[in-house]
């Protein structure tokens, strides 16, 4: 965060508007069938399984009930309700971004069996597959393993500094092999879904949930504390140097 702006963002927009536009005039949609098709052809179950197995990395629920576990003992530990907000803004950041782009590009999964599956805008695909653009797996990947990490940095302190690459490079390379190989979804979508993800976690890293204002009303406010006189609550790690 420290070494790169919102010009950074607005690039990454940028190449998800282009692919969006490329896909939507047809473009590319030979590349998805052909790996689609040998994802279909080669499937032998040494890879397969495991592939299955490893992908539930990028199922929302399970990791969103981690942080959510976390997040809550955090709330107990240090009566500060922050940590659980940044779990509940996770979430409704995720759905109120992601959903309505799904809806609109109407766009069918590669086990689809209606005819031009592949294809952006398709009258046809109105049951079933048809939210696949782009890849909420790695959206969720992205996003939900930064908030892990953060999280994990104010309960662990200085040692989670170990998990800032295994968390933040890890998973999203898993989901997206699987998710293509499994054919959950097709290449184009995981692109788009890794550029958005990475998007929302970098909007998501830049407020201050370490000092986020509250109101006086708000339960579980170290802030409203300190200002009556009560213990000053402990403070998560610096989130510049967490993020950075």
């Amino acid at each position: 965060m420290r070494r790169l702006g919102w010009w950074f963002d607005g690039l990454l927009l940028a190449a998800l508007a282009g692919l969006t536009a490329l896909l939507a005039a047809g473009h590319l949609l030979d590349v998805d069938l052909a790996v689609s098709d040998w994802a279909f052809d080669v499937q032998p179950a040494v890879l397969h399984y495991p592939s299955y197995v490893l992908n539930y990395l990028g199922q929302g629920t399970p990791i969103m009930v981690l942080c959510l576990v976390a997040a809550l003992w955090l709330l107990y530990k240090w009566r500060d309700v922050r940590p659980l907000i940044l779990v509940v803004f996770t979430q409704l950041f995720i759905l109120v971004v992601v959903t309505p782009i799904k809806e609109l590009s109407s766009r069918d999964a590669p086990r689809s069996a209606l005819p031009n599956k592949a294809e952006l805008f398709n009258e046809a695909a109105a049951h079933g597959y048809n939210w696949s653009y782009p890849s909420g797996h790695m959206v969720n990947t992205v996003v939900w393993y930064f908030t892990l990490y953060l999280l994990l940095s104010w309960l662990i302190g200085e040692r989670a500094g170990r998990l800032r690459r295994p968390l933040r490079i890890a998973p999203p390379i898993i989901v997206f092999w699987t998710t293509v190989y499994l054919n959950y979804h097709w290449l184009t979508d995981s692109i788009a879904g890794l550029l958005l993800g990475i998007v929302l976690g970098r909007v998501t890293a830049r407020i201050p949930w370490r000092t986020l204002p509250l109101p006086s009303w708000v339960p579980f406010n170290p802030q409203a504390s300190a200002g009556t006189g009560g213990a000053q609550t402990p403070q998560p790690a610096d989130q510049h140097r967490v993020v950075g």
